[in-house]
């Protein structure tokens, strides 16, 4: 069992809902717009949000803030070996950061990338190249009420079909998600992963893990992989991560660290290349756009992510929050993943059309109920997809505590109490990008 004392607070306040209300408007619709004052319980993400140790802490007094050559960079490199298995490491300021040093080595105009389903930022560097991102969901990933143990695997027979559409040399890198966060966060197995390596090979393709949620993905396949039952969280980590050629990671999710992310890869031509590139959009290769400290802080928070007792709490608080919106009959995508409880929408509002963006109305009323912020990953967020329409309330690690949980369920039963009265919205204005709009774009309620 392990616990955590609090050594720092912060007090929250709750707006009225008059305040609320007002701030939901000013915002256009759109919790990203709003000041984080004004939010009570904040799940808008998981990303860099969470409370980092005091080993974490300490090193960032000790971080060497030298531009090259410095110590925290060492340390770094030490952790990233010891805990995913590769040797050579590109920092960068933050995963998106890290994608656009590697997707922009890799990928080039005209060429194709399946994955087992693309996240936002990746999506949207895949189409900054110029190329095609294709999801390859397994059958049981739209469906909220499966229970299969590995929703989040990555479907070769649907990666095949794009192979035999686009020809074999149009799709130059494949990449696994783990854990598949557009798949409201579902684990991936080591097996899956051994047939991607496979069918990657088989291709010639340069196979790519999206690793920012690696810690919490091993846990479940302790949980639900026979073979891996007897194994630890971290032996499962160096099982799987070292079947890629290289890895991307946000170092603000299992890393639980407030910034950062890098490139990882035992390929000494791709490093070379990342370097270079990195060298042009973040940073010399030994800090990478970030201050020394907080690569110091990332290292610490790789080896902290795979100690057993913390992931085990971690996904736990994660089942605890499930229990309680099930416990007032919040329809939800079920398994619950390793770092948020999605919220079924669409089912929730049945009486909203897809159009309407129930999934975006959703994350309006728990903020209008509760000042509890979340993010919509339906139509809104991947517009041209035909994705459920899901809401995720991502918890940031080690911060929030039970009393916390009980306001939101609380939140979420008084929106279904009224769900009859709510109505949708349209956008009224939104970027040029728009695998990226959900983040601006601005909305109104229909009223007719």
């Amino acid at each position: 069992m392990v616990g955590y004392k609090s050594k720092l607070v912060e007090q929250i306040r709750l707006p009225s809902r008059a305040q609320r209300e007002r701030a939901l408007e000013e915002a256009g619709y759109n919790v990203f717009n709003l000041p984080s004052d004004d939010v009570f319980v904040d799940l808008l993400t998981d990303s860099g949000t969470g409370a980092m140790s005091d080993e974490q802490w300490a090193a960032l007094i000790r971080g060497d803030e030298s531009y090259a050559g410095s110590r925290s960079f060492e340390e770094l490199e030490s952790a990233v070996e010891e805990v995913m298995g590769f040797e050579r490491v590109v920092p960068a300021h933050q995963g998106r950061g890290a994608e656009n040093v590697l997707y922009g080595t890799l990928v080039s105009e005209g060429d194709v990338v399946p994955n087992n389903t693309h996240f936002d930022t990746t999506r949207a560097h895949i189409a900054n190249q110029g190329a095609e991102p294709v999801d390859c969901p397994v059958d049981d990933a739209t469906d909220p009420d499966a229970e299969g143990p590995f929703k989040g695997n990555f479907s070769i027979e649907r990666a095949r079909a794009v192979v035999d559409e686009y020809g074999a040399e149009r799709v130059p890198v494949v990449v696994q998600t783990i854990t598949n966060n557009s798949t409201a966060g579902q684990p991936v197995s080591v097996e899956n992963t051994r047939r991607v390596r496979e069918f990657a090979d088989e291709i010639g393709a340069t196979f790519v893990i999206d690793a920012c949620r690696f810690a919490e993905n091993a846990y479940f396949v302790t949980q639900r992989e026979a073979e891996f039952s007897d194994v630890s969280v971290a032996a499962v980590a160096r099982e799987q991560l070292p079947l890629a050629d290289a890895l991307v990671m946000s170092g603000k999710k299992d890393a639980l660290s407030n910034a950062g992310g890098f490139v990882a890869t035992d390929d000494e031509r791709l490093y070379e290349r990342c370097k270079q590139r990195a060298i042009l959009y973040e940073g010399f290769p030994t800090y990478g756009g970030m201050a020394g400290r907080d690569v110091a802080a990332m290292a610490v928070g790789l080896r902290e992510a795979v100690d057993e007792a913390y992931v085990a709490d971690r996904v736990e608080q994660i089942q605890e929050l499930a229990s309680m919106l099930e416990s007032v009959g919040v329809p939800m995508y079920t398994p619950a993943g390793g770092h948020a409880v999605y919220l079924d929408a669409g089912a929730l509002f049945s009486h909203l059309d897809p159009e309407q963006f129930p999934g975006q109305a959703l994350v309006c009323e728990l903020y209008r109920e509760g000042g509890v912020r979340g993010v919509e990953l339906g139509r809104f967020a991947f517009p041209g997809t035909d994705r459920p329409e899901l809401v995720r309330l991502a918890v940031p690690r080690r911060m929030y505590h039970r009393e916390h949980l009980e306001h939101v369920a609380e939140t979420a039963a008084a929106v279904l109490e009224r769900r009859e009265e709510v109505s949708g919205l349209e956008i009224v204005s939104e970027p040029e990008m728009e695998e990226i709009r959900h983040f601006t774009a601005t909305l109104e309620p229909i009223t007719s």
